[in-house]
C-alpha cells in the first residue's frame, strides 16, 4: 500500500508540474502577441499622425488595411486568453495577468482605429484651403505618442512606477487639447474659408486625445497588473 501511495504521489506531482509549465508556455506565448500586437499599433499611429502634414492617399488606404490585421490580432489574443481560462483555471497572478491582457488588447485595438481615424481626418485636408497647423498640435502628438510608447514600455518592463508617470502625464494633453481648439475657433471666426479645414484639424485632436486617454488606461492596467492595485478614477496616482 506504501508503495502504491509514493507512486501515486509521484504520479500527482509529475501532472502538476506538466501542467504548470503548459500554463506558463501559454503566458509567455501570450505576452509575445500582445508584444507583437503593441508593436503593429504604435507603427500606425505614428505613421497616421504624419498624414496631417504630409497627407497621402495610399498610406491612409494601407493603414485601414494594417488596422484590419491589427483587429485579427485582438481576436485571436482574446481567443487565446478565453483558452487559458478554460485549461488551466489560472488564479491569483496568473489570472491577473489574463485579465489584464484583455484589457490592454482591447485599448489597442481602439488606440488603432483612432489612427485610421486621424488618417481619414487628414485627407479631408487635401482638397480643402490650406489652414495653419496650431503650434500645441505637433506638442501634443508628441506627447500622446510619447504615452503610448512609455505604456507599452511599461508592461514590457513590468515597470508599475512608469506606468504611474505616464498616468501623471494625462492633464498635459487635455491642456494642448483646449489651446488647438481655442485657437481654431478664432481661425473659423475670421476666416470662413478654413472652417471645413479647421474641423479637419479638431477632430483630428480629439482623436489624438484619444489615444492618450487609451494609452492611460494601459498604465492603469499594469499599475494593477503589477501591484494589483486598482487606480482608475483616482486623482493622485504617482509614486
Amino acid at each position: 500500500m506504501l508503495k502504491r501511495s509514493l507512486i501515486r504521489n509521484s504520479f500527482d506531482q509529475s501532472l502538476l508540474f506538466a501542467v504548470s509549465n503548459h500554463l506558463s508556455r501559454d503566458l509567455d506565448n501570450l505576452h509575445r502577441d500582445v508584444v507583437t500586437m503593441s508593436i503593429m499599433v504604435e507603427e500606425l499611429v505614428n505613421r497616421a499622425v504624419e498624414l496631417l502634414t504630409r497627407p497621402d492617399v495610399n498610406l491612409a488606404r494601407a493603414l485601414a488595411e494594417e488596422d484590419d490585421r491589427i483587429d485579427q490580432w485582438d481576436v485571436q489574443i482574446e481567443e487565446t486568453c478565453l483558452k487559458i481560462l478554460a485549461l488551466h483555471q489560472p488564479v491569483a497572478g496568473d489570472l491577473r495577468r489574463i485579465t489584464t491582457v484583455l484589457k490592454i488588447s482591447n485599448e489597442l485595438e481602439r488606440i488603432a482605429d483612432l489612427g485610421v481615424n486621424i488618417a481619414e481626418r487628414a485627407m479631408g485636408l487635401i482638397n480643402g484651403p490650406i489652414v495653419a497647423i496650431p503650434e500645441a498640435l505637433p506638442q501634443m502628438i508628441r506627447l500622446a505618442v510619447k504615452m503610448l510608447n512609455r505604456s507599452i514600455d511599461a508592461y514590457v518592463r513590468l515597470d508599475s512606477h512608469l506606468a504611474r508617470e505616464v498616468i501623471g502625464t494625462a492633464h498635459q494633453v487635455d491642456s494642448f487639447q483646449s489651446q488647438i481648439i481655442t485657437q481654431l475657433r478664432d481661425v473659423m471666426q475670421s476666416q470662413h474659408e478654413q472652417v471645413e479645414s479647421a474641423l479637419h484639424l479638431i477632430s483630428a485632436s480629439r482623436h489624438i486625445e484619444r489615444i492618450a486617454d487609451h494609452a492611460t488606461n494601459i498604465a492603469e492596467d499594469v499599475v494593477y497588473l503589477f501591484e494589483g492595485e486598482i487606480v482608475r478614477h483616482q486623482q493622485n496616482v504617482v509614486s
